[in-house]
């Protein structure tokens, strides 16, 4: 008869076959943008729902669609950047949470913007204005530096303390209101050889429609992209974006080779206005522009006037 164990009783574990081993190792990168994915995802998501809704804007415009990954083979392989697969599913995302959003941009912008900076991603990316779409335009611009201006101070802590000090972002005091522009338009063409030239030190800058308080290394960086949805101007007594659009002309011209500028709600009498003196018909990309948004690509250094803003009233076709 066999008598019963007794004592301890050990557990052998045998180590597992390292067959799978290869498969792990090539699901870990897999894994880490995934995480990427889904925390940009759910930062859009939350930002959707919380940030301040946008201004009716009247009939929607006809729906564009941009084919975003249309160099993604190349593009995602690059290095520096996102991988395509996951630029492309983040615009995806973003898109979808903001369908039925009125603080959110409409789709077909979204995937214009994006269009540009799957082309100049890594790369320096200036936004004026804070928003739902802000975990998008910093994640898609991954590897490269992103700065976010906005003119509510409270909101910018806001956005700090939810994302992080990784998120670069700025308070801007305006001194423009939108009911002030047919008089800022007419200084600013008063003094275009002077005051409000379209290449200057904006540090130093006594144009009424220079924004002088940023943080003295921005006027020194050639920004590559740079958006402007911001400050607000839905009524009179907002501060415009007149200011944002000038500064963001001059700063093109001064310091950058080639600069990307898109302009939002550019069905509205202020970013249209501004848009077409400051950074002029010719400079415009017809093909990734929207009835909302408006594209420019403004050339600096020698190729930029040091009296004027605009020549030839042409339109540029998108390449």
């Amino acid at each position: 008869m066999m008598k019963a164990m007794s004592g301890p009783k050990i557990l052998i574990v045998h180590p597992s076959s390292n067959k799978f081993g290869k498969g792990a190792a090539s699901m870990s990168g897999r894994s880490f943008w995934l995480v990427v994915l889904l925390a940009v995802f759910g930062s859009v998501s939350l930002l959707t729902v919380f940030s301040t809704a946008r201004a009716p804007s009247g009939a929607a415009p006809p729906r564009v669609t941009f084919a975003v990954g249309a160099d993604a083979a190349s593009a995602g392989a690059s290095g520096g950047g996102l991988p395509a697969y996951v630029f492309d599913a983040l615009v995806r995302y973003a898109a979808a949470a903001g369908a039925n959003s009125t603080a959110s941009m409409p789709e077909e912008d979204v995937r214009a913007i994006a269009s540009v900076l799957r082309r100049r991603a890594p790369c320096n990316l200036m936004v004026f204005g804070l928003g739902a779409e802000t975990p998008l335009w910093r994640a898609l611009n991954h590897g490269g530096r992103s700065v976010f201006l906005d003119e509510n101070p409270f909101y910018v802590a806001h956005m700090e303390g939810a994302h992080g000090p990784g998120l670069e972002a700025y308070d801007v005091a305006y001194a423009t209101a939108v009911r002030e522009l047919p008089d800022l338009l007419d200084a600013a063409r008063a003094s275009r050889r002077a005051e409000c030239r379209p290449v200057q030190n904006l540090l130093f800058s006594e144009c009424r429609l220079a924004i002088t308080d940023l943080p003295n290394g921005l006027y020194d960086v050639a920004w590559d992209v740079v958006l402007v949805d911001g400050p607000h101007g839905y009524a009179e007594g907002s501060p415009g974006r007149m200011a944002a659009i000038y500064s963001a002309a001059v700063m093109a011209r001064t310091r950058g080779t080639e600069t990307d500028v898109l302009v939002h709600d550019f069905q509205r009498e202020v970013e249209s206005v501004c848009a077409r003196e400051f950074l002029c018909e010719e400079n415009r990309v017809e093909g990734t522009s929207t009835p909302s948004l408006g594209h420019y690509v403004v050339h600096g250094g020698a190729a930029a006037s040091r009296e004027d803003f605009c020549s030839a009233p042409a339109i540029k076709k998108a390449n």
